[in-house]
């Protein structure tokens, strides 16, 4: 997977790209799949282990170019439809607004759909669709066809543009992680809508989140995220893809890609990641965390590097503004 600057594994953890202020934003839908107790595997998935290298999260280094063969260090992830090899060939570039079924493959350097992938986070590839706007994002697992095609329901709420980001590994010898990006085009009347205001809190379906720690450009730093519920902490978080919490983020402005693993912990209130912010600039974040059967995203607007309020010094971290929001109503469809 990659980012705008190579991430490096860090205390048996994952690091992360964005920055030092926090921040949450409306509009945003849970992951495509909510989860309930007997769907399928994620309802029984086994219990994450409390280590990163333990349990194949730090294997590779998400986010960044080189661990594609031939790659620059510092090429961005998903920014590229084709890199070391693979081309991420997308047939459903211009989907309807609402419910459309998303049609791609991923094919070598000879034009050939890849069939065979290695299972990172337990599933052959990840599949993330954001609007361009950054207020509409989805965390989609598709079926892979015997030919290598691939398909996955997606629910696109509004005409405009979105990007969809394939995060996989191949399993030829010596492949390493890839994240490739393509531009899709929904028909219609688009308003584009602002991006969210900074603030540290987000709620979800009842559910806080605080996103809160001490993080600078180019220092890596703790992220930690609390969950409650009716003021109480939730204690019981379930696994979700063999980790107690997922965490994407998006740059603002080239929606370059970044996703992680969470630290060393147990099943909550509080899911942390070491991250470092590598630059000035605004992302967006999206934690997946799953309870009581069903998965749900916390988003956050996250500014690295601001100055004047809001922040402190240089070289110390910025402090976050009170506020927060909710996610759209009724996108609980399976993807």
């Amino acid at each position: 997977m990659n980012t705008g600057v190579k991430i490096t594994a860090y205390a048996a953890a994952l690091a992360a790209t964005f920055g030092a202020a926090y921040g949450v934003g409306t509009g945003v839908g849970p992951v495509e799949e909510p989860r309930t107790a007997g769907h399928g595997e994620h309802a029984a998935a086994p219990a994450p282990s409390k280590s990163a290298a333990a349990d194949g999260h730090a294997g590779h280094e998400e986010g960044a170019a080189a661990d594609t063969p031939g790659a620059a260090a510092d090429t961005p992830g998903g920014l590229q439809i084709s890199e070391g090899g693979y081309t991420l060939a997308m047939e459903t570039p211009v989907p309807a607004a609402g419910r459309s079924i998303l049609t791609f493959s991923i094919k070598d350097s000879a034009g050939r759909k890849v069939t065979a992938f290695t299972t990172e986070h337990g599933k052959e590839l990840h599949f993330i669709v954001a609007s361009r706007d950054l207020n509409t994002f989805r965390h989609l697992h598709p079926v892979k066809a015997a030919d290598g095609t691939w398909s996955v329901a997606a629910d696109l709420p509004a005409a405009g543009g979105y990007k969809a980001f394939a995060d996989f590994k191949p399993a030829a010898p010596g492949a390493r992680n890839v994240t490739l990006g393509v531009d899709l085009s929904v028909p219609g009347a688009y308003a584009p809508k602002p991006l969210p205001a900074v603030a540290p809190t987000a709620t979800v379906d009842g559910y806080q989140v605080r996103l809160g720690g001490t993080l600078n450009p180019g220092k890596a730093g703790e992220l930690r995220l609390t969950v409650t519920k009716a003021g109480k902490p939730v204690t019981d978080l379930e696994p979700y893809l063999g980790a107690y919490g997922h965490l994407v983020a998006l740059r603002d402005g080239d929606l370059a890609y970044l996703h992680v693993h969470p630290n060393e912990g147990g099943p909550g209130p509080d899911v942390s990641f070491t991250a470092t912010a590598p630059s000035a600039g605004t992302y967006r974040l999206f934690l997946d965390f799953q309870h009581e059967g069903t998965v749900r995203t916390a988003a956050f607007t996250v500014t690295a590097g601001a100055t004047g309020a809001g922040s402190t010094a240089a070289g110390k971290a910025p402090v976050p503004a009170a506020g927060e929001a909710t996610h759209d109503a009724g996108d609980h469809a399976h993807g």
